[in-house]
């Protein structure tokens, strides 16, 4: 029986078990945003998918395809007009997953914040987590939508693009993140994008975004904490995060925020941009 309540969501990420007891409510959409990963296990997307899912496109639909690199913030007409045909309205209550537990859903997460909404949340460990916990899953399939009313409200404070970089970096209250892996920040092995030289942004520190996850999962807030006051014990500290190509420097943006820093913004471009733009 559907539920005729709307909610409204409170955190950033949810976990299996409330999803699946509000899977019916009236407002809650809910988006797979699964996209291959470009290193490690780059394995085919899952054929399962969570009920009542749309498939969220980062790469086409929700990317502006004309950029020079990939995955580049789509422009406010772009995005309310593909958010619109998902279906989606200002009152609607939007969870996001990915097959990989948290990888490419952080990102989605990121741009409503840059355009606006907030009444969004993570999937706390993907389609692995919903199914470990043996909730249904359905063969993927399309379900068509009214269009929806969505209002895009862009937010350039939250982008970093690649001229603000060079002052940036020399700020002394800013710190530049990468959310690369260390073998990667480190130049020990090549970038997985062909022709693309190794190195890294001036001034700028190494996070692993693998680091704030356990079994795909997001670790808790303490632990979550504990990682950021390491690098930044200023919780006032403006925080830049850079990757490779803008989607797990995303996932470092969702942490930081969970772990209470306000001043957090992301280099759309990331590694692939600045490397390709620098000698």
């Amino acid at each position: 029986m559907k539920e005729t309540s709307k909610i409204e969501i409170k955190t950033p990420v949810v976990s299996a078990e409330w999803l699946n007891t509000h899977l019916q409510v009236e407002n809650l959409l809910v988006f797979d945003a699964s996209i291959p990963k470009v290193v490690g296990n780059t394995s085919e997307l899952s054929e399962a998918q969570i009920p009542k899912t749309q498939f969220f496109d980062i790469k086409k639909a929700f990317s502006d395809a004309s950029g020079a690199f990939p995955n580049t913030i789509p422009s406010e007409t772009q995005f309310q007009t593909e958010a619109r045909k998902l279906g989606i309205n200002n009152d609607s209550a939007i969870v996001i997953y990915d097959d990989k537990g948290i990888y490419s859903s952080a990102r989605v997460w990121w741009l409503f914040k840059v355009f606006g909404y907030t009444n969004i949340a993570i999937l706390n460990g993907g389609l692995p987590e919903w199914q470990h916990q043996g909730f249904k899953t359905e063969p993927k399939q399309g379900y068509k939508k009214t269009l929806g009313n969505f209002v895009a409200r862009f937010k350039p404070e939250y982008v970093v693009y690649f001229e603000d970089l060079e002052t940036l970096s020399k700020q002394t209250n800013t710190l530049i993140l990468d959310a690369r892996a260390s073998n990667r920040f480190n130049c020990e092995v090549p970038e997985p994008r062909a022709g693309l030289r190794s190195g890294t942004i001036p001034n700028s520190k190494n996070l692993p975004f693998a680091n704030c996850l356990e079994n795909g999962k997001l670790k808790d807030k303490n632990q979550l904490q504990n990682i950021f006051y390491t690098l930044i014990p200023d919780t006032n500290t403006n925080l830049v995060f850079t990757c490779g190509s803008g989607i797990t420097a995303c996932v470092l943006d969702l942490a930081a925020t969970l772990a209470d820093y306000k001043n957090t913004r992301v280099y759309d471009g990331s590694w692939t941009e600045y490397g390709s733009l620098t000698a």
